[in-house]
């Protein structure tokens, strides 16, 4: 079995790398957090000082990386992935980044001889902890078929979008619906919240309606209305993503004005000093603006 290699060891990283060792790959990993790489030498990964180690180690990398700045430096900088992988390596790059990060350093890649890879990943922390994310995939058929064993060990849905670009742009897509719900959820409670209605009984409506959505009925419950608002998900990273998904829609002349209305509310949140928080957290940054109680399940 090869070596794979695995730089980004964050929130959602960390358990994608965990299930790979768990289930019998040979892992090489990196982070600037040297907390995360201890962790994960405990489970019998080796740890490696730089991503160009990882790359000279391993003929596959997987990257899960904060942001696009990140990825374009630790995949094509001076001294980045594409400048130590050998020819007929391949790099797979998860993270949320724009489509035109994706576009250069698949073409930088494709330059070097070596397969390229965005795989992004849905559904929450939660999910990659239990090893059930989904992932949405694009590359050439070869490339896909190569990392389908990673992708199947990290998660339970995975969906072969098209061609190297796709599943960067398929995720913002996905994620501008469920960070755009996130918005209108926090709303919508605030409100009832205002007008003094049982927050149970809220949501028991709300669920036999066609307003319900994922969001409100599965990972609010058991998060920010629960007083839980430690980060799966933060209001700084869903603000970045509706951030690529604006600009993208710029670029592509799609008007997308919820969307852009949207990212002000996760402004408006950052800037009172929930940026941290999980982006469920919005609807507790909404009703501090209004003075108002937050929801909370009684008892």
């Amino acid at each position: 079995m090869e070596t794979i290699g695995f730089v980004g060891l964050g929130r959602m990283g960390k358990p994608m790398a965990s299930n790979l060792s768990r289930k019998g790959f040979r892992l090489v990993v990196n982070d600037i957090n040297r907390a995360a790489v201890a962790d994960m030498e405990k489970l019998q990964c080796r740890g490696a000082e730089t991503a160009a180690q990882v790359a000279q180690e391993a003929p596959v990398v997987v990257t899960m990386l904060p942001n696009s700045a990140v990825v374009s430096e630790i995949v094509g900088g001076k001294d980045g992935l594409l400048a130590h992988v050998k020819p007929g390596g391949l790099i797979m790059d998860m993270s949320t980044v724009s489509p035109e990060t994706t576009d250069a350093l698949a073409k930088a890649a494709a330059a070097r001889g070596v397969g390229f890879v965005d795989a992004p990943v849905g559904r929450l922390a939660e999910h990659a902890d239990r090893g059930e994310s989904l992932f949405m995939v694009g590359g050439t058929d070869a490339d896909f078929a190569r990392v389908k064993p990673l992708l199947e060990a990290m998660g339970t849905t995975i969906h072969h979008c098209g061609p190297v670009g796709s599943g960067t742009r398929m995720k913002l897509v996905n994620n501008f619906l469920a960070v755009g719900l996130c918005e209108m959820n926090a709303e919508a409670l605030a409100l009832s919240q205002r007008f003094g209605l049982a927050l149970e009984k809220t949501l028991d409506v709300l669920y036999g309606t066609t307003a319900t959505n994922g969001q409100l009925k599965l990972n609010w419950p058991n998060k920010v209305l629960k007083g839980d608002t430690s980060p799966g998900f933060t209001i700084d990273l869903a603000h970045k993503d509706l951030s690529l998904i604006v600009d993208a829609a710029n670029s592509a002349k799609v008007p997308m004005p919820m969307a852009a209305a949207a990212r002000e509310a996760f402004s408006m949140a950052r800037a009172s000093g929930f940026g941290g928080q999980d982006f469920s957290a919005m609807v507790d940054a909404l009703c501090t603006m209004a003075g108002i109680e937050k929801p909370r399940f009684k008892g």
